[in-house]
Parts: structure tokens; sequence; C-alpha cells
């Protein structure tokens, strides 16, 4: 039976894999920062020399606040690109396998057309560069990987779409600002965590995108597409705040395409199957 560590065991991709491996044929092994700390070398390396999965799949991640302190600063590296490496290295020793969960951030708005992995990245802020600097120490330290780039990922917990619902449900909130109007690509948990799942069982390695397909939207687009869904259209309006600087950074799933790969189905049709699920789709 095949061993799979889900790292960061609580967020969005950890707990959209766990729904999908869990009756499967895998054994599996799920922490989150409190069961284990990444950014410790040393507690990394002793469960993965206790447990010694074949997959390890790093779901983890640090999103600083905007004008990030010093410590703030820190702790996104530490956990960015620091815990990446521990978990690389650590891996590299056992042979095993890792799967690191990246971004789409990496890329900067330089560009109107959509990113494909031989691109060259160019990291603007904190969180992309300290996760493009996990993604490097990857590369450098192990010989079987895969990193998969995606972008907008929602599913159980905290994010944009539950943001949106929760002040649509408000009565005290009628009108919703928001401070950007990037341009990218909602992808469901649960589609991307198929796609991990493909690289669990077969050997393909290297950088790939995976978002949905189906076209890109924005920040505006993506929130307007979610109080459709849910009939709340005439409850909360939405706007972009005034001189707000957008940021372009549409994956292509070049990689899937070309390795012949299912790609995850449009983001229109899985985020009303997600909020037909979940009992936000009215």
């Amino acid at each position: 039976m095949k061993k799979i560590w889900i790292v960061g065991s609580l967020g969005h991709m950890g707990q959209a894999l766990i729904r999908l491996l869990d009756m499967m044929e895998y054994e599996l092994y799920e922490t989150d920062k409190d069961e284990l700390d990444i950014t410790d070398e040393h507690a990394v390396s002793l469960f993965m020399h206790r447990n010694r999965p074949d997959v390890v799949i790093n779901c983890a991640g640090y999103h600083p606040s905007a004008g990030a302190a010093q410590s703030e600063t820190d702790m996104a590296y530490k956990v960015n690109a620091v815990g990446a490496r521990n978990l690389a290295q650590s891996a590299e020793s056992i042979q095993a396998k890792l799967i690191q969960i990246s971004t789409d951030d990496v890329f900067s708005s330089a560009s109107d057309t959509p990113y494909n992995e031989f691109d060259d990245v160019n990291p603007v802020g904190l969180f992309a560069k300290s996760k493009y600097a996990g993604e490097k120490f990857v590369i450098q330290l192990m010989t079987r990987y895969v990193i998969i780039r995606s972008s907008w990922i929602y599913g159980i917990g905290k994010d944009f779409l539950n943001e949106v619902l929760e002040a649509a449900a408000d009565s005290q909130v009628s009108t919703m600002e928001l401070l950007n109007n990037d341009r990218a690509v909602p992808t469901s948990a649960a589609e991307l965590a198929r796609v991990v799942k493909f690289f669990i069982d077969n050997d393909h390695y290297g950088i790939y995108h995976a978002v949905c397909g189906g076209g890109s939207c924005t920040r505006l687009e993506f929130a307007k597409e979610i109080l459709r869904l849910a009939g709340k259209e005439d409850r909360l309006t939405v706007t972009v705040k005034d001189g707000t600087p957008e940021k372009y950074s549409v994956l292509d799933n070049m990689m899937l395409r070309l390795t012949g790969i299912e790609e995850p189905s449009g983001w229109r049709e899985t985020l009303a199957s997600y909020m037909k699920e979940t009992g936000g789709l009215e």
C-alpha cells in the first residue's frame, strides 16, 4: 500500500486530498502545523525516516499581510522556503516523491497572455518571492519532484468565496469593496486534487500548471458569479476600489496538455457544483 504524507492537512488542498484519497488504497499521514512544524528540520527528518512515505504533498503556505513587519517576512520565508527545503532534502534522502503546491503569484503583470511553464517567472511581493524560493529549493535538492502551480484555490475553509457569501448574508452590509481586481482563474481544490492524484500514481516530474478551464476572470467577475449562483445579486453590490492596480497571472496548463493529462473542468461549472454541494447555491 502506497504511503502518502499530506502536509498542511487542514487547508483547502489538504482537506480536498483527504476527501479524495481517504477511501482509496493508500495509507495517509496527515499533519498540520500543530502536529508537525515543517520549519523544524529535525522534526521533519525524524517523521520522514520513521514513517517513510512514498509521496509527500506539501500544501502548507504562509500568507503575510500587506506591509508585513520583519517578523512576518521571516515567517513567510521560514514556512514557504525553508519548510519546503526541509521536506525536499528529507524526502530525497529516502527517495520519496515530493509534490509541491505553488502559486500563480510567481508571475507578474507584464503580460496579457496566459503564462505557461516555459515562461520566465517574475515574483513580486513577499508571498510570491517566498513561494518561488521554495520552488528553487525543491528543484535544487530533489530528483523526483512535481511542482504544481495553481490560482485562486477555494474549498472548505476561509477564502474569497466564503468572504463574498458572508458579506451577502450580513444584513448590515450592502456593499463589498474589492481592494484588487486581479485577473486569474478560480480553481476548485477538489479538481486540483484529481490532478495531484495523477502525479501520485504516475511517474511524471517537473513543473505543471493546473487551473480550471473556461477562461479567466477578474475578482469582480468572480464575486458577481458567486452572487449570481447564490441568488444574492440584489442583496450585495460589489465594487472595486478606485486606483487599484491590476495584476495578470492567468496560467496556461500547457504541460498537462502536452503530456496528455486530463485538465481540471471549467471554473464556472466546478464553482456551481461546489456551491450546490456546500449549500451556497440557491
